[in-house]
């Protein structure tokens, strides 16, 4: 099968070598597994992340986020068969999704949204899962609840931002809050539903004020925490909620302490990982997302087609990514 691999972890995403592409044998699912022909992937901080910092032995595939159809499943798989079209994001433990096709635990696959095109399908895993899992079951919003509460989401034009803003908009009653720092990102993030949107490369207590809302009661950051955090920390109700998802290099949890705000930390592939005893719920997650999509409640979160899926097309939107130039999702389809 053709694959897209990288070989040497560091290199710069200029060098050639960063990415390429390469023959693989073809996989073969395990009792719980089922085996997708891949027909489109998105890309995410995470496979730049792991590009440059995990060593390798040998070729490595990246890539989490995928739509396909279901080729093969294993002898204890009972959620899917042959034939069905599916979207998933895939475990940080076993090879990427840079594939014709891939291999992944059923507990983790949704059923694809049938109003969805596979490139606009593949968008939607990974940032949908993070967003419902910060939301819902780490920061315990109760749907349809929430009124009066305000909540501020640093990096809303983001993959997880787009999805997130949307979530809380549709689902709950929470007054939503985005931030962006350019015009173009800023309609990006009113577009998804936010009622306001401040700009997170200013001090953002003030924005705030000027809105209105002397405090947030949750605020979630999506990306750089830890040049943003003592503008979080002052921006925060006493008893207020603070998320997080990216990797600062070291958070101090004491400034916290003064307005007893509590400490959520996100990681969508937690229950892969682990084999968790809920690990279906991801399933379940996809499924409701689909369902949303298409009563029409969501939208894909499209914003970059970059062709087929080559390591060229790969090494494209690594840059954008690793640039900071992002808006939405970036989408491959096609070998």
């Amino acid at each position: 099968m053709k694959a897209i691999v990288y070989t040497r972890h560091g290199l710069p995403i200029e060098n050639p070598e960063s990415l390429v592409d390469m023959e693989l044998p073809d996989p073969t699912p395990g009792p719980r597994d089922v085996l997708v022909r891949v027909h489109a992937v998105s890309v995410n901080p995470v496979d730049t992340k792991v590009r440059r910092g995990a060593a390798v032995t040998g070729p490595r595939v990246l890539g989490w986020d995928a739509a396909g159809i279901v080729e093969a499943v294993g002898a204890e798989v009972t959620a899917f068969q042959p034939g069905d079209e599916v979207y998933y994001a895939g475990s940080l433990t076993r090879p990427g999704s840079y594939s014709e096709l891939h291999l992944v635990d059923e507990r983790i696959v949704g059923h694809k949204p049938k109003t969805l095109a596979f490139s606009d399908a593949a968008a939607l895993p990974l940032t949908s899962l993070t967003a419902w899992e910060l939301l819902f079951d780490r920061l315990k919003v109760p749907e349809q609840g929430g009124h009066g509460r305000v909540m501020v989401v640093i990096g809303a034009a983001g993959g997880v931002g787009s999805i997130l803003t949307q979530l809380a908009r549709k689902l709950t009653g929470v007054t939503v809050i985005g931030t962006a720092s350019r015009p173009e990102t800023a309609e990006w993030v009113r577009a998804a539903g936010a009622h306001e949107v401040i700009d997170h490369s200013k001090a953002m207590k003030p924005q705030l004020q000027a809105l209105g809302h002397e405090f947030a009661d949750i605020v979630i950051s999506l990306t750089h925490t830890d040049h943003h955090y003592p503008d979080i920390v002052e921006m925060l109700a006493p008893q207020g909620q603070f998320a997080l998802i990216d990797d600062p290099a070291t958070l101090d949890a004491m400034p916290l302490k003064r307005k007893s705000i509590s400490l959520h930390w996100e990681l969508m592939f937690t229950r892969s990982m682990y084999e968790t005893a809920d690990m279906v719920r991801q399933r379940e997650i996809l499924d409701r997302v689909a369902s949303l999509v298409d009563m029409g409640a969501l939208k894909t979160t499209v914003g970059e087609h970059l062709g087929k899926i080559d390591a060229a097309n790969l090494r494209r939107a690594h840059a954008i990514i690793e640039g900071g130039r992002a808006r939405g999702k970036i989408v491959l389809a096609g070998f």
